[in-house]
């Protein structure tokens, strides 16, 4: 959770990117509250490129899908959302489950 603080104003960042060597692309992880965040697979649902984040939105620059930080999508051609995965607080620590995807 520390990591979406910016020390210098005490405010929150938007999201961080998460990223592991055993994922094939990284995960987005939005803090849409205090208790509540949104981690979305950064995998255009409409040909399989990366996607790239700007502020509440993920845009795919090879045609144009645009995400909302629901994983919503907001601009075609993609037709479906992107695929989310539960996140858990646990004290100051987020977990992200990964126990339905193959990574």
């Amino acid at each position: 959770i520390s990591d979406f603080i910016i020390e210098k104003d005490n405010s929150f960042r938007k999201y961080i990117i998460v990223q592991n060597d055993q994922l094939k692309f990284p995960i987005s992880l939005y803090r849409i509250n205090d208790t509540q965040y949104s981690a979305l697979w950064m995998q255009c649902t409409h040909q399989g490129n990366e996607l790239t984040a700007y502020g509440d939105r993920l845009q795919c620059s090879a045609h144009g899908s645009e995400f909302d930080k629901n994983g919503n999508v907001t601009n075609g051609p993609a037709s479906n959302n992107l695929k989310t995965f539960p996140v858990v607080k646990e004290k100051e620590l987020l977990k992200i489950s990964l126990n339905e995807f193959a990574v």
